[in-house]
């Protein structure tokens, strides 16, 4: 039996250049499943992605899927993509390991919270304010180059990476610290800034909105002392304040010891997002 990918759409254009089609999955033209390729509209034409992969039931354990991963790869390659890039629900154990057969590498994961119960307090001697217009200015350009430097260290292109810093900055920082529903806060020690959480909200899926952690530091020098889970708990605190009950972060592959935290702190992984290079 051969497994193929047809059309179901003529390939679809948009504004900025990219690309994507959705296909059905047949054998011997019997549709069994579906899927969907993209270029990433983050990294722009040279970044593929593959979504919403599907082999139905009565068709699974067959290879069916394999195939039609490999055969959404070729497309990329003809649209001269680069790499490509999957995300699979953390609960889709058969879907992981054919990543990982694959040859696809965890790059970062998601995690969600559940918020329950009373929004927590800072720790005694830890103040929390909101940053300042100045302290802004110098963090901004920081966060950028920090942001496209975790990507490069994963194998993304530079000039990918810094595209996708500065398109994520422009989205969600439009007005600065003035930007609707941000929020960045700092957390003060001994009468020094310690680290910094940046807080807003977004849809995680149609009908369904969630708190999230874009972005989260403590200084070098004060690490280990306990200030990344209170400045997690301001973003806890700061969600249950703008009335949502899910709080989501984005983590990358490596940071064994924000995933612990975040896994302590009664998070749990939604999401591996893993990649491949194709040429």
């Amino acid at each position: 039996m051969t497994t193929t990918l047809r059309p179901t759409e003529p390939l679809q254009h948009s504004a900025d250049g990219g690309r994507s089609r959705t296909y059905d999955i047949c054998v011997n033209s019997r549709r069994v499943g579906s899927v969907r390729v993209a270029t990433d509209p983050n990294f722009g034409g040279a970044a593929g992605l593959i979504e919403r992969l599907r082999v139905d039931e009565p068709d699974r354990g067959r290879g069916r899927g394999t195939v039609a991963a490999l055969a959404a790869e070729e497309v990329l390659r003809g649209w001269g993509c680069a790499d490509v890039s999957i995300s699979v629900p953390a609960e889709a154990t058969a879907a992981l390991a054919l990543a990982r057969a694959l040859g696809y590498t965890e790059r970062s994961r998601n995690m969600l919270k559940e918020l329950t119960g009373p929004a927590p307090e800072p720790p005694a001697g830890i103040e929390v304010r909101s940053m300042t217009e100045e302290e802004f200015g110098v963090w901004e350009a920081d966060a950028r180059d920090s942001f496209a430097r975790s990507w490069i260290d994963r194998g993304v292109p530079e000039e990918q990476a810094r595209a996708k810093a500065e398109a994520s900055h422009r989205e969600l920082l439009p007005r600065g610290l003035a930007s609707p529903g941000t929020a960045i806060h700092v957390a003060v020690a001994d009468g020094a800034v310690v680290g910094h959480v940046w807080t807003g909200v977004r849809a995680l899926e149609p009908g369904v909105n969630a708190g999230y952690v874009y972005d989260i530091e403590v200084r070098a020098e004060r690490r280990g002392r306990g200030y990344g889970r209170a400045l997690m708990l301001v973003a806890e605190r700061v969600t249950r304040e703008a009335g949502e009950t899910l709080l989501g972060l984005h983590v990358f592959a490596g940071n064994t010891p924000a995933i612990r935290l975040y896994e302590s702190l009664g998070y749990r992984t939604t999401h591996v997002n893993s990649s491949k290079p194709l040429l």
